[in-house]
């Protein structure tokens, strides 16, 4: 069996994000997001606070890309979110801060479920394109 190169593995992720339709790309970064979140709650209950400060950071910059390319005026519950998006952040870097797992676990509880609605909406606008 060979294994990669990673070269051009990273090619190959530079591409799909590059060609990725903008649904799947917001799917895509709640992904990492949720991912991060869960290295970071790891890395806290093992004790590894350098660890862990890499993915909050991490988490908190995907959070910060989630919040800033939000268009307020492109539909009524944006603000909402928009805030949702600033209280996790600021949590984030609390925790991050203080090596606060439930802040993280908490934060984690709160994304998850919008990633999950988010994949829903990307799965169901791509079904009549696929079909078609």
């Amino acid at each position: 069996m060979t294994v990669p190169n990673p070269a051009m593995r990273e090619r190959y992720l530079a591409d799909s994000i590059a060609t990725a339709p903008p649904a799947k790309l917001l799917v895509m970064l709640y992904d990492r997001l949720v991912l991060d979140l869960n290295r970071g709650e790891e890395a806290l209950r093992a004790g590894d606070r350098v660890t862990a400060s890499s993915h909050l950071i991490h988490a908190q910059d995907i959070v910060l890309e989630l919040r800033t390319s939000l268009k307020l005026d492109a539909w009524e519950a944006a603000n909402g979110l928009a805030q949702l998006y600033t209280f996790v952040l600021t949590e984030l870097i609390h925790a991050n801060m203080n090596g606060d797992i439930k802040r993280v676990s908490d934060c984690r509880g709160l994304i998850e479920p919008l990633r999950d609605s988010w994949r829903e909406a990307a799965m169901s606008t791509a079904a009549p394109v696929a079909a078609s």
